[in-house]
């Protein structure tokens, strides 16, 4: 009898090697819609080296990416995920721009990693892994909170994200006093952030509190209008902190607005979202410090540095982004027992990645960041 049993348990054994065995077999295979072709056709080319270096760090054959071009286009993009799906392929990294998502949603039996970072109107086979708004204004409301900031406002250019960043102001529950929208055209930004900073009246002050003293029998009042005309305003604002959704030269143009207004950092906390350590702000003396959320400074400078050494040439943004997106697939596979479902995304999750930590759940991703200041002409890690 004890024999039998041993036969028995040893052929189950046999049964069970062969199927884990035969799973093992099977490739992982992750779709790559990218613009190979075309004016956007630098920036594919860079996310495809980039997952090529994932797949080597992981180090697991069965990993098969297989690269598709998007031309930038919708239609292009909607014929190269319809390849991809007769090859077999169910989860897709992809694509670059919120544009070429608009026909996915005909494809329901794959899951695309769009690397945009709108999380708005996606349909539910559409999950946006950039570095949305309400991962940016979660990790701003940490910092403020930490700081005991109770008056914060919100100043948002008239552009096409700004309904995203109304929701993720109301999703992320930061508290603000008011959200702002400004023209980014330059005299007309100049115009409405003297309203919004009380300018005129608080100019006004200055001239009635030297013209008071200049009337006054007040002593010393020679040294103290002297003091007076080295300033620019005399006034309280209504907060403490600006939060300033905008990038680049636009953000510069806001920032040289405020300190013509008399509005200092070294007194008001300035706030931006994800700069990607833009080295243009480094030279921005007078408009520091400058607070944002960002991505792990130094794994990104390692990644960078990386890719240079294998490639000859430095990676664009998403390039991190897509690398860091393999290990994620991989990663939640291997918990899913090998198989590519709708499970995948649906269970709350998280990984950690070179840009910080993912959080997943309910076919979402969030990013977990750091939080940065440039100073002193150097970009300081605050968390």
């Amino acid at each position: 009898m004890i024999k039998i049993f041993k036969i028995i348990l040893i052929s189950q054994l046999i049964i069970l090697f062969n199927y884990q065995g035969s799973l093992a077999r099977e490739k992982i295979k992750i779709g790559l819609l990218v613009p190979l072709t075309g004016k956007d056709s630098v920036i594919g080319q860079s996310i495809t080296k980039a997952t090529r270096l994932a797949v080597n760090k992981i180090g697991d054959e069965l990993i098969e990416i297989i690269p598709k071009d998007t031309n930038s286009n919708p239609d292009k993009t909607f014929d190269s995920a319809l390849e991809l799906q007769e090859l077999g392929v169910k989860i897709i990294i992809g694509p670059v721009f919120q544009k070429n998502l608009k026909k996915l949603d005909q494809i329901t039996n794959i899951k695309f990693l769009s690397l945009t970072n709108k999380i708005q109107n996606n349909s539910k086979n559409i999950i946006s892994t950039g570095i949305n708004a309400n991962s940016q204004l979660l990790t701003i409301k940490k910092f403020i909170n930490q700081n005991k900031i109770k008056k914060t406002i919100f100043l948002t250019p008239n552009v096409d994200y700004k309904n995203e960043i109304k929701k993720s102001i109301k999703s992320s529950k930061i508290k603000i006093m008011r959200n702002y929208f400004y023209d980014s055209e330059p005299t007309k930004l100049t115009k409405q952030i003297e309203k919004i900073t009380n300018y005129k009246r608080r100019k006004q002050n200055l001239i009635d509190e030297i013209f008071r003293l200049e009337k006054s029998d007040e002593p010393n009042k020679e040294i103290l209008i002297e003091k007076l005309k080295k300033r620019d305003t005399i006034g309280k604002v209504s907060f403490d902190s600006l939060i300033i959704a905008d990038f680049e030269e636009s953000l510069k143009s806001v920032t040289t607005s405020l300190l013509y207004t008399d509005i200092s950092p070294k007194k008001k906390y300035f706030i931006t979202l994800n700069q990607w350590f833009d080295e243009s702000l480094l030279k921005e003396t007078s408009s520091q410090p400058i607070y944002f959320p960002s991505v792990n400074k130094k794994n990104y400078e390692n990644f960078k540095n990386e890719y240079f050494q294998k490639f000859k040439h430095y990676p664009n943004q998403l390039s991190f982004l897509s690398f860091d997106l393999i290990g994620l697939v991989y990663y939640l596979v291997l918990q899913n027992n090998f198989e590519i479902n709708e499970k995948l995304f649906i269970k709350k999750n998280k990984f950690k990645g070179k840009i910080g930590i993912f959080e997943i759940k309910n076919n979402k991703i969030n990013h977990i960041l750091n939080f940065y200041k440039v100073e002193d002409s150097e970009f300081k890690k605050i968390f």
